[in-house]
């Protein structure tokens, strides 16, 4: 039988679950938990929230740099591609 997990343990899995930008199967399977198990102790954490502190509006702003990171990231990736795209289409064949 497995132990019960300890409230540290659940308030990490939460934590990372709301402020990574990852999908919340792939925070439940890397904590090693069900997905329907992380979205209970997210409704649970929801109604009883904590008192905010500076460290959880650190945690919010974090998660919000690294969306927008991810986010021009991706765009740069795009503009690459398409430079190389361009570029290759608009050489002349020699002959």
């Amino acid at each position: 039988m497995a132990s019960k997990p300890t409230p540290e343990f659940r308030a990490e899995a939460v934590r990372v679950a709301l402020t990574s930008g990852l999908p919340r199967k792939q925070v439940a399977s890397d904590f090693g938990i069900g997905f329907s198990t992380l979205n209970r102790w997210i409704q649970q954490d929801r109604r009883n929230p904590e008192e905010p502190t500076v460290q959880s509006d650190l945690e919010r702003e974090v998660a919000e740099l690294r969306k927008e990171n991810r986010m021009l990231r991706e765009e740069r990736d795009v503009l690459k591609k398409a430079t190389v795209f361009s570029a290759e289409r608009s050489k002349v064949p020699v002959r």
